[in-house]
């Protein structure tokens, strides 16, 4: 297995406004996360964890400091080359689903390996074994405005896994799923955990956060405390579904 880390930032920072003004939404963050590692970071609603995660999947630039990725600096590159990146290395999962209304699931799905230059035949065959594997190959022809929420989330799940991402950055994953649809998501990213993804969750959710190897707490744009779990064992998943239910 490499050493490398799959992300790495030294000193990141972000900051907004100026003066009396000026807001630090990431101050100095040190990270680094290791192939195949889960990582989740939890903190009160404000604290800079989505414009951390936004700094890691290169969709917004940093004040200061530096991001990695699988060992190449992502922070200085220019706007192309970060956009390819972001289309063939990073997966990102949102809380808004984000797919495309007009397309149905399967045509979401294959959608980044088409723009990153797959073949039509290789994009479709990519994309309906990731339906399988989110459980979803009878909604495959369904627009998004047919699936329910879960099912929505498991599309978006599925198309952020087109490229065979280095990494795979979730934010609040489960913030507009019911108690159902949130343990079909934590299924499927312990099943994702299990097969060696590497993987960066933004949650409010400590059923997601207790699937992870890592969690770290953060709070006014810094990291305040990080504890190493035991990557959600298949004893603790079932524990908490048997909470939930």
């Amino acid at each position: 297995m490499s050493h490398t880390p799959v992300l790495r930032t030294r000193g990141l920072r972000k900051e907004y406004g100026t003066g009396e003004g000026l807001v630090r939404a990431v101050d100095g963050v040190d990270l680094d996360v290791a192939p195949g590692e889960t990582v989740a970071v939890m903190g009160p609603s404000g604290c800079g964890k989505s414009t951390l995660l936004h700094l890691l999947g290169g969709l917004d630039r940093p004040s200061g400091g530096e991001v990695s990725l699988n060992g190449r600096r992502i922070d200085d590159i220019g706007e192309k080359a970060l956009a390819r990146m972001r289309r063939t290395a990073v997966g990102f999962v949102f809380q808004a689903f984000h797919l495309m209304e007009e397309l149905t699931a399967v045509e979401n799905v294959e959608l980044p390996a088409l723009l990153a230059g797959r073949s039509p035949r290789a994009a479709r065959r990519r994309a309906e074994e990731l339906l399988e594997q989110v459980g979803l190959t009878d909604r495959a022809r369904f627009l998004p405005s047919a699936l329910s929420g879960g099912q929505r989330q498991r599309v978006a799940i599925a198309r952020a896994l087109s490229n065979e991402p280095l990494v795979v950055l979730a934010d609040e994953p489960t913030g507009n799923l019911d108690s159902a649809a949130t343990l079909d998501v934590l299924r499927l990213f312990q099943s994702l955990h299990e097969s060696g993804q590497t993987l960066v969750i933004v949650t409010h959710d400590a059923r997601i956060a207790a699937t992870a190897d890592r969690l770290i707490s953060m709070r006014d744009g810094a990291f305040v405390d990080e504890t190493r779990l035991s990557g959600g064992t298949t004893g603790q998943l079932g524990a908490l579904v048997g909470l939930a239910d």
